[in-house]
């Protein structure tokens, strides 16, 4: 075991004094649900922009850092994540008109900056972000360029906002072209030629709540040279939808629409942009399948979907006739759930079998042409390129490989070394093996174990179980400075692909849903149990984490089996819910969760597994550290506040229940490689003091 300790007896709780937690008001709000009243007595911590709110989390942050403060190890553990993530970090160039464009870190700088370079090779920086605001809370999102590269259109967020302005400049002088478009939400810019583009957006609502004007998701088109207030609405006045996306296609021929009213399913349009005024025609016209175009070839489109194709399969079809009864196949469907992208004129087929990659390359005909040999098991992304491109690049990671980009040469299948990271993290000395374990209801589940070669299985590695589990996402491997630091310091790290997610297709992800939600925390648990008849671990050394869909999980599974884990770790998680569909956009996750207002058996059955509802006076609850940010417009952070609350008012025993709210911070992407690093830090030093553990190796 890499961490020491000074203490008699490990997995012990430290013994110090007692929290003095602030005080938190009670309201007297009731709800009735189908006859049921539920006391909701934290109602008022839903108005995160409050004076009585900001104290409330003024007061939580003291009690929290200051408990943190007194970990002895806590700065040599910021000291060696600070040096793990200090290295060089280049992405795959891309070609945007006359220059060549790619990300880099030099290691420790908060955010990636955008260089470039032209003909000659001249290496200039075209956007650092770092430079955006005076606290480092103003992030870059995307970047898109016109269709000659003269022009280009990014993306920024502020304080972690949903929320982006997207601003236009001039690539050879940097000049601002125009305002700055405001207000744009859940939405990428999509450029027609080099005049315009199209975005997506709501109507802004003044606060967290939820509104008529969030269940409403326009497509507009913004002509260069116009106020934004005479872009033209393209989709969506008058047919109500939640989220609309548009995209040009690469040879800008056609306009592809994609509307939904949840996170699963789409409809599916197209318009013809070569003859003005062309009518929009519809694809598909349910919410009954994901599709997407893809490519197209001539007024042939190329479309994937799972459409009567579970795992997604690739059609083709032409423009003139474009609804399903006229698809056919080009990659047909297979035992395992496929991701397309395409490049160079080719069709990569991203195949996850166990969630781990398989890639195979096709031409347009559906003619395999290769099967693409990865360096090892893991993950593989990228190959997508604009079609006269000659060279590919693509990404490989998995848990001990930092990830490593590869060039491609699609003619001859020739794959190399393009940019591999200089981490102070030996891999050679870490081994990650996949494991199946069995749920309560006898489903096989997968899971991957990583950590230093030849431990011993005696129960008392410090373990963290991580898990999602829901809208059909895949955890695939993929490397952590953070979880790379947990294993130097003999921590386990595993990760369960639960039913809920998109390892296995369509099925897997139904199978996690709504009335059949428990299932996810039934393998969550089943998990936990194997980890520890196995011995990697025992419940005085295990810790369970997850974000966002994943808090809600640790969550539920804390307050289904508190006894299970010694610490748990819920990051901006749903926890209440039955009003999670009031707040932001949450009424659009109704497709995993239904709402409590469907019927009186949906309410009792979300009742019986919202964290909130389920805290109990008088249980003892694992030592646990609720994560958040302040400004959360995604997940609003009074699901992590009331959780918190009812936690530390119900609380039996001595095991720590603290929040640790980030200011000016929101629901995770954006935020600074500082903050960052962190955060990583008071979680592991949290959770290893929590087991018992007093010091980490000289």
């Amino acid at each position: 075991m890499a961490v020491s300790t000074s203490m008699a007896s490990l997995g012990q709780t430290q013994k110090s004094s007692p929290i003095t937690y602030p005080k938190t008001a009670k309201g007297e709000t009731v709800d009735v649900y189908f006859d049921t009243k539920v006391s909701d007595p934290y109602r008022w911590l839903e108005d995160d922009r409050s004076a009585e709110t900001a104290a409330w989390v003024k007061e939580q942050n003291k009690v929290t850092y200051d408990y943190l403060s007194k970990i002895p190890f806590r700065e040599a553990l910021k000291s060696r994540l600070e040096k793990l993530w200090n290295y060089e970090k280049i992405s795959a160039p891309f070609k945007e008109g006359d220059f060549i464009y790619y990300y880099k870190n030099n290691g420790l700088q908060n955010q990636s900056v955008l260089y470039r370079k032209d003909s000659k090779g001249k290496e200039e920086i075209f956007l650092d972000p770092n430079t955006f605001s005076k606290l480092g809370t103003t992030s870059l999102g995307g970047v898109n360029f016109s269709e000659d590269g003269s022009k280009a259109a990014y993306s920024i967020s502020e304080g972690g906002s949903d929320w982006r302005k997207v601003i236009l400049i001039d690539v050879f002088s940097f000049k601002k072209l125009e305002d700055t478009l405001v207000d744009i939400k859940f939405s990428g810019v999509s450029w027609k030629g080099n005049e315009g583009f199209y975005y997506s957006s709501y109507d802004k609502p003044k606060g967290s709540e939820l509104s008529a004007k969030t269940d409403q998701h326009k497509l507009y088109y913004h002509k260069l040279g116009t106020s934004q207030k005479d872009d033209q609405v393209i989709f969506g006045a008058d047919q109500k939808r939640r989220y609309v996306g548009g995209y040009v296609t690469e040879d800008g021929h056609y306009l592809v629409i994609t509307a939904s009213n949840a996170t699963y399913g789409n409809e599916l349009y197209i318009q013809d942009l070569t003859k003005p005024n062309s009518p929009i025609v519809t694809v598909v016209d349910n919410f009954n399948s994901d599709s997407s175009i893809i490519e197209t070839e001539g007024s042939k489109l190329f479309i994937e979907t799972d459409w009567n194709a579970p795992n997604k399969r690739i059609v083709s079809v032409d423009f003139s006739s474009p609804k399903p009864e006229n698809w056919k196949d080009v990659i047909p469907e297979t035992e395992n759930v496929l991701t397309p992208t395409t490049g160079a004129g080719y069709i990569f087929a991203n195949y996850m079998k166990d969630a781990v990659s398989i890639v195979r390359q096709y031409d347009y005909s559906g003619r395999l042409v290769r099967e693409i040999q990865l360096p090892g098991l893991g993950t593989a992304s990228g190959f997508g390129s604009k079609k006269e491109e000659k060279t590919l690049y693509y990404s490989f990671t998995n848990y001990v490989t930092a990830g490593t980009i590869y060039s491609f040469e699609p003619k001859s299948g020739k794959s190399a070394v393009y940019e591999k990271p200089k981490v102070d993290f030996k891999s050679e000395n870490y081994v990650s093996s996949q494991v199946f374990y069995t749920s309560k209801d006898g489903t096989k589940i997968p899971m991957i174990i990583t950590h230093k070669k030849g431990i011993k299985l005696d129960g008392k590695n410090p373990t963290i179980l991580y898990g999602y589990g829901g809208f059909n996402i895949s955890l695939t491997p993929a490397f952590s400075v953070s979880n790379a630091v947990w294993m130097e310091n003999g921590g386990i790290y595993a990760v369960a692909n639960l039913r809920g997610g998109g390892e296995y297709g369509k099925k897997w992800h139904d199978a996690g849903t709504k009335m059949h939600k428990q299932n996810v925390f039934d393998d969550f648990i089943a998990a936990a149990e194997f980890l520890i008849a196995k011995k990697y671990t025992s419940s005085s050394f295990l810790a369970i984490r997850g974000g966002s869909n994943g808090g809600l999980l640790v969550g539920a599974t804390m307050t289904q089996r508190p006894d299970l884990m010694k610490v748990a770790l819920p990051a901006v998680g749903v926890m209440d819910m039955l009003r999670y569909h009031t707040f932001t956009s949450g009424a659009g996750w109704a497709f995993d969760y239904g709402t409590s207002a469907d019927s009186k058996e949906m309410f009792e059955y979300i009742k019986n597994y919202s964290p909130v509802a389920n805290v109990k006076s008088g249980v003892q609850y694992p030592a646990t550290m609720v994560t958040t940010g302040d400004h959360d417009d995604r997940v609003v952070p009074a699901h992590s506040f009331k959780f918190a609350a009812e936690l530390q008012e119900k609380q039996s025993g001595i095991n720590p229940v603290l929040i640790r709210i980030d200011i000016n911070a929101g629901h995770g992407a954006g935020k600074s490689l500082a903050a960052t690093i962190q955060e990583s830090c008071d979680i592991q030093a949290f959770t290893l003091y929590n087991m018992g553990f007093t010091a980490l190796p000289k």
